[in-house]
C-alpha cells in the first residue's frame, strides 16, 4: 500500500512563522516552535522549514532555531536558507536537522551539489527548484526567493540537479503560491517524468484532491503546502491543522 507524505511547509521572517502569495505579501501567522508542537500532535509526516530572507541577507538560517527544532520536533525535518558550504550542511545536521534544503547556491553553484552530495549522501540534500511564468508563458527557475531570474529551464535544471546528486527536488510554482488554487500540475508532471529522484509537490494547494491529483495526475512522490495547514475557513482565520491519518489513508490508499 503506498501513502505519499504529507508535508507543511513553514515560513520563517525574522523567526517569526509568515505565509507568502507570490512569494509577496507576508503575513504573520504567528510563533513556528508553537506550530510545531501542534504537527507533533497532528502526526505529521515531515515539516518543511525555510528561512525566506537568508540567502538575500546572505547568512544561514539560525542554528540556535534549528537546535529547538530538533528539541520539539517527533517528526523528520528539514531545512533551508542560506546554505551554501559543506560547513553550514554539518553544523544544521549537528544541530538536528534529517535533511537540507538548498535552492539560491544549487542555481548560483551547480557544482556545490556533487560536493554535498559526496560529503553527506544524497538522501539529506534536497534541491528546491522555485519557478515563474515569463512572458508567452514560457518558465524559468529564479533564485533569491523568488526575486532573480536565472535563464535556465525547470526540468533540464533539474535533471542536472539529480545528476549532480540531489536526493530529493521540490517544485515549487511562484505564480500558484498562496492562492490555494491548486499546483501548477503540468510543471510538476514534466520535470517527475524527467527524473528518477523523488518530487515534492508545492505552491498552490487549496484542497486534499489538490494532494490526490499531484500524485495521480503528474507523478509527484510527496506533497507539501503551506496555506492549507495555516489556515481555516473562506476569511482565512489561523488554525493549525492537518489531515487525520484516516482521512490520508482514505484518500490515497483506498483510491491508488
Amino acid at each position: 500500500m503506498f501513502r505519499p507524505r504529507v508535508i507543511p511547509v513553514l515560513l520563517l521572517k525574522n523567526l517569526g512563522l509568515v505565509k507568502s502569495v507570490n512569494f509577496k505579501k507576508y503575513t504573520y501567522i504567528g510563533d513556528p516552535i508553537n506550530a510545531v508542537r501542534l504537527f507533533n500532535d497532528f502526526k505529521a509526516d515531515e515539516l518543511i522549514f525555510l528561512d525566506i530572507l537568508a540567502s538575500q541577507e546572505k547568512r544561514v538560517i539560525s542554528l540556535d532555531f534549528v537546535r529547538k527544532l530538533g528539541d520539539e520536533a517527533n517528526m523528520p525535518f528539514a531545512v533551508g536558507g542560506g546554505i551554501s558550504s559543506v560547513d553550514d550542511i554539518q553544523k544544521i545536521i549537528n544541530a538536528g536537522a534529517e535533511k537540507v534544503i538548498i535552492n539560491t547556491h544549487a542555481v548560483e553553484n551547480p557544482d556545490f551539489i556533487k560536493q554535498a552530495a559526496n560529503n553527506f549522501g544524497s538522501s539529506t540534500i534536497v534541491v528546491s527548484i522555485d519557478v515563474k511564468k515569463k512572458l508567452f508563458g514560457k518558465k524559468q527557475v529564479y533564485s533569491l526567493a523568488g526575486t532573480k531570474p536565472s535563464g535556465l529551464e525547470p526540468v533540464d535544471f533539474a535533471k542536472l540537479m539529480e545528476q549532480n546528486g540531489a536526493g530529493e527536488i521540490i517544485v515549487n510554482s511562484i505564480d500558484n503560491d498562496g492562492l490555494m488554487l491548486g499546483y501548477d500540475l503540468e510543471l510538476i508532471k514534466e520535470i517527475a517524468m524527467n527524473v528518477t529522484i523523488p518530487v515534492v509537490a508545492m505552491g498552490g494547494a487549496g484542497s486534499m484532491s489538490d494532494f490526490f491529483n499531484a500524485i495521480t495526475n503528474s507523478h509527484a512522490s510527496a506533497v507539501a503546502a503551506g496555506s492549507l495547514f495555516v489556515y481555516h475557513g473562506a476569511r482565512k482565520a489561523v488554525l493549525i491543522n492537518y489531515p487525520s491519518q484516516n482521512e490520508l489513508n482514505n484518500l490515497f490508499i483506498e483510491k491508488l
